[in-house]
């Protein structure tokens, strides 16, 4: 007696669920759409993401604004302070943010930057990374609440170091102290000399 395959149905989605076990579901269902959106790339480790931060030596802020109140004016007024990087601003419709030029494009930057730091919405990422391959630009950070997988593998396909995702700012204070793993000033005050 043999058995013959089970044609699933349109309307039936296989999921491979963590245990590695397969099952049929339906398509329309909320597992299955939280199943198909789980995320798969991983990027660099945490030991890879202190070793970027610490060979960088300049970094373009995309995305960034003169408004105090964004996110983008924080990590820039962080970096500023808080770094050794020469931090550039790239934003097409100001002229100056935190005292420096911003500028209109990675092209129209005085060096290539080690890392661009991105503050734009996902769908826009595939350009960010065109304009970073075009300037020679080694690593894309794209900020922390922002997503694009597809984005990420085409980024590392043509090269690039992509981390996504993450903070720069949280990042950098996390590896020198200045943040509980969490993400929380520890007030440490320390004798103990600090990298970058």
């Amino acid at each position: 007696m043999s058995i013959s395959p089970a044609v699933e149905p349109a309307d039936q989605a296989t999921v491979t669920l963590a245990n590695g076990l397969t099952c049929s579901i339906p398509a329309s269902s909320p597992l299955a759409k939280l199943l198909k959106s789980q995320r798969t790339w991983v990027g660099p480790s945490a030991k890879e993401r202190l070793g970027i931060l610490r060979r960088a030596k300049s970094i373009a802020i995309v995305g960034a604004s003169p408004n105090p109140a964004r996110s983008s004016y924080f990590v820039g007024t962080y970096l500023q302070q808080s770094s050794d990087y020469r931090v550039y601003f790239v934003n097409p419709n100001a002229t100056e943010i935190l005292g420096q030029p911003a500028y209109p494009d990675l092209a129209s930057l005085p060096e290539v930057p080690d890392i661009v730091d991105v503050f734009r919405k996902a769908s826009d990422i595939p350009s960010v990374i065109d304009d970073a391959i075009a300037v020679g630009a080694p690593t894309v950070w794209v900020q922390l609440g922002i997503w694009n997988e597809e984005a990420a593998v085409y980024g590392e396909s043509k090269g690039l170091t992509i981390v996504m995702d993450r903070c720069i700012k949280v990042e950098h204070a996390r590896f020198h102290g200045g943040l509980h793993l969490m993400g929380f000033d520890t007030g440490v005050i320390s004798a103990k000399k600090q990298t970058r």
